[in-house]
C-alpha cells in the first residue's frame, strides 16, 4: 500500500503540490488525471522517492521514504516499474540492453544467460519477440511503449507507474497498449498508478481514479462515480480546469 498524507511541493514561487491526500491499495489500478502543470508527474516523482516533500510524507508499505537511507530508499525502488512518457529508452543502446538496465545497474547478481532469459521473457508478455538486438531507431512508436513496459517489468515490480502511457500512439496503438496494460494488472497482479490525459483509457484501464487540479485531488472514487449519465462530477471539474 502507498499512502501519500499532506504533501506539499514547491519550485521556488511556483506552488505545484499543495496537501495532495491519497492511499493506493494493494493490487488498485489508479487513473490521476488533470490539465498539464497541475503536478501529476511531480507526485509520481514523490511516490518513487526521487522527490523530497517541503512537508508531509510518502510511505510505502508502512516505510516513510524520506526517513530512509540511501540503501534503503535504493532497495525499496527495486519495488518499482515506470513506464516513462515516450518510453525514455536509450537509443544507444540494443532493446536487450535497454531492458536489462536496471538488473545490472542494481547488481542483481545474475549471469549473462540468465539476464538474457529474463529479458526474452519480459518481451514475450509485452507481446514481441526476437528484437533484442535491434535499436530504438528500429521501433515504431508502439513497439518503443512495449519495450519501455518490458523494461519496467524486468525486475518483478510490485508497483508500475505510468506517465502518459498512450501519449502520440494513434488510437488503434493506444487501444492496444490500454489491452496490454489491463491485462498485465490481472496476470501479474501489480499494483498500477497511471497518469494521463484519456478518458477513453481511464475507463477502460482503471478501478478508481483521483482527479488533480492545483496541487491537490479535487475528486476521488470510481470509475462508475463519474461514469455516471449526468456526469455531473466530470463536467464541474473540466468547468473548473478546462481539462
Amino acid at each position: 500500500m502507498i499512502e501519500i498524507v499532506d504533501v506539499y511541493k514547491s519550485f521556488g514561487a511556483n506552488k505545484v503540490l499543495q496537501g495532495v491526500n491519497l492511499t493506493i491499495k494493494e493490487g488498485e489500478a489508479l487513473a490521476i488525471i488533470g490539465k498539464s502543470g497541475c503536478g501529476k508527474s511531480v507526485l509520481l516523482k514523490h511516490i518513487v522517492g526521487l522527490l523530497v516533500p517541503d512537508s508531509g510524507y510518502v510511505k510505502v508499505e508502512g516505510q516513510n521514504l524520506h526517513e530512509l537511507s540511501e540503501k534503503e530508499l535504493y532497495k525499496i525502488r527495486t519495488k518499482f516499474g515506470f513506464l516513462f512518457q515516450g518510453a525514455a529508452l536509450f537509443d544507444s543502446l540494443t532493446v536487450e540492453e535497454n531492458i536489462s538496465l536496471a538488473l545490472v545497474e542494481n547488481d542483481f547478481n545474475l549471469s549473462k544467460n540468465e539476464i538474457e532469459k529474463i529479458v526474452a521473457e519480459k518481451l514475450e508478455l509485452v507481446g514481441l519477440s526476437k528484437i533484442e538486438k535491434l535499436k530504438p531507431a528500429e521501433l515504431s512508436g508502439g513497439m518503443k511503449k512495449r519495450v519501455g513496459l518490458a523494461r519496467a517489468l524486468v525486475t518483478e515490480p510490485t508497483y508500475i507507474l505510468y506517465d502518459e502511457p498512450t501519449t502520440g500512439l494513434d488510437p488503434l496503438m493506444s487501444d492496444s497498449i490500454d489491452d496490454l496494460i489491463k491485462e498485465l494488472n490481472e496476470k501479474i497482479n501489480v499494483t498500477s498508478i497511471i497518469v494521463t490525459h484519456d478518458m477513453f483509457s481511464v475507463k477502460n484501464i482503471a478501478d478508481k481514479v483521483a482527479m488533480m487540479h492545483e496541487g491537490k485531488i479535487y475528486f476521488e472514487g470510481t470509475v462508475d462515480d463519474i461514469n455516471i449519465s449526468s456526469d455531473e462530477v466530470i463536467t464541474n471539474f473540466i468547468k473548473r480546469t478546462g481539462f
